[in-house]
C-alpha cells in the first residue's frame, strides 16, 4: 500500500497545500471528503477563528484532515493547544524549527508533517522525529526556499537523505506531474496552488479570476531580504522589484510590505496593490473547477499516464 495513504488513512495520496486565506474548512472537508488530504490553513487566522474552522471541518467530513502550522506564528501556543485539544490527529508545519513541538504533538497522538526546501533541512527534520516530509521546489506559490532548487532536483536527493515518506509539492497541477514525481521517488503530492483555484477555495473571486489568465512568467519570486515568497507580477511587485534593484534595506522592503498585503490580495481581491501569491503552474489552469471535479481529474489521469508508460518499449 502507499505509504501516505497508509499514513493518513486516505484513498489517494494527494494533499491539499495549507494556503494562507484559500484554505478554510470547506476546501479542507472537500479535498478530505473526495479522497485525498485536506489541510485547514492556521497561518492566516487567529486562534478563535482556527477553532471554528476546525469545529465546521469536523461537522463537514468524517475523513481524516489536518491543520497546516507556520511555526514563527505569533500565538503559536494558543494554535497548537486548540489542535491538541480539538482532536485534530494530523498536522503539517512549515517556517521554523520541527523540534520545537513534534514530541508534544507526538505526546498527543498526532501525525507531524514538516515542509522543507533542501536536503539538509530534510536530515533535520527526520532527525527531529517528524513521521514524513513535504519537500517543496521553489516553482511553489507562496514563501519558498531560498536555494531556489526546483521539484525535480530536489525530490531524488531529498529520498536519498531520508528514510520517512517524502510527499512532492512545486509545480504539480495535474495526474502527468503526479506521476513524474512519483517516478522521482516521491510517496505522494501536495497541491497548493491547484486547490486555490477551486470552488471550495475561500480566495476572493477576482484573485481566482486573475490567477487564470496568467501566462508563463508572470510570477516571481522576491523579498529574499526577508522571506522569498513567489507573487504575480503586479503593481505591489513593481514596487519591490524597483526597491530591491536599488538595494533597498530589509527595513525598506518590510515598511512597502506593510501588514496585511496578503489578505488584501488573496482575500479582498485588490489584484492591484495586493500581494498576490501563487505558483508558476497556475498558467496552465483556465477554469475553475469543484474539489471533486479536480481530485477525480487528477487521478484518471494519472492512471491513463501510467498505463502509457507501462507500454513503452525498454531502452
Amino acid at each position: 500500500m502507499n505509504r501516505i495513504c497508509n499514513l493518513f488513512k486516505i484513498k489517494y495520496p494527494i494533499i491539499q497545500g495549507g494556503m494562507v486565506w484559500c484554505s478554510g474548512w470547506r476546501l479542507a472537508a472537500a479535498v478530505s471528503n473526495n479522497g485525498g488530504l485536506g489541510l485547514i490553513g492556521a497561518g492566516s487566522m487567529h486562534p478563535e477563528t482556527l477553532q471554528e474552522h476546525i469545529n465546521k471541518c469536523k461537522s463537514a467530513t468524517d475523513k481524516p484532515f489536518g491543520v497546516n502550522i507556520p511555526l514563527l506564528y505569533p500565538e503559536i501556543e494558543k494554535i497548537v493547544d486548540i489542535v491538541i485539544n480539538s482532536g485534530v490527529k494530523i498536522v503539517f508545519t512549515s517556517a521554523g524549527n520541527p523540534k520545537t513541538w513534534t514530541e508534544k504533538l507526538h505526546n498527543n497522538g498526532i501525525t507531524v508533517v514538516h515542509v522543507v526546501s533542501s536536503s539538509k533541512f530534510a536530515i533535520k527534520s527526520e532527525e527531529a522525529g517528524v513521521d514524513a516530509i513535504v519537500a517543496e521546489g521553489f516553482e511553489a506559490g507562496g514563501h519558498n526556499g531560498r536555494e531556489e532548487t526546483t521539484t525535480m532536483c530536489l525530490i531524488p536527493q531529498i529520498k536519498k537523505c531520508v528514510s520517512i515518506p517524502v510527499i512532492a509539492a512545486g509545480g504539480i497541477a495535474s495526474g502527468e506531474s503526479m506521476l513524474a514525481a512519483m517516478a522521482l521517488g516521491a510517496d505522494g503530492v501536495q497541491m497548493g496552488t491547484r486547490f486555490d483555484l477551486t470552488e471550495e477555495s475561500s480566495a476572493d473571486f477576482t484573485f481566482k479570476d486573475r490567477c487564470l489568465r496568467l501566462n508563463e512568467g508572470d510570477t516571481q519570486l522576491v523579498l529574499k531580504k526577508i522571506t522569498p515568497v513567489r507573487v504575480i507580477k503586479n503593481e505591489f511587485y513593481q514596487k519591490i522589484a524597483e526597491a530591491e534593484d536599488r538595494g533597498a534595506t530589509v527595513d525598506e522592503l518590510r515598511e512597502i510590505l506593510g501588514k496585511g498585503r496578503s489578505k488584501k490580495g488573496i482575500f479582498e481581491g485588490d489584484i492591484y496593490e495586493g500581494e498576490l501569491e501563487i505558483g508558476q503552474i497556475a498558467s496552465t489552469i483556465h477554469e475553475i473547477k469543484s474539489v471533486g471535479e479536480v481530485i477525480q481529474e487528477i487521478v484518471n489521469d494519472y492512471n491513463t499516464e501510467l498505463d502509457k508508460m507501462k507500454k513503452l518499449s525498454r531502452l
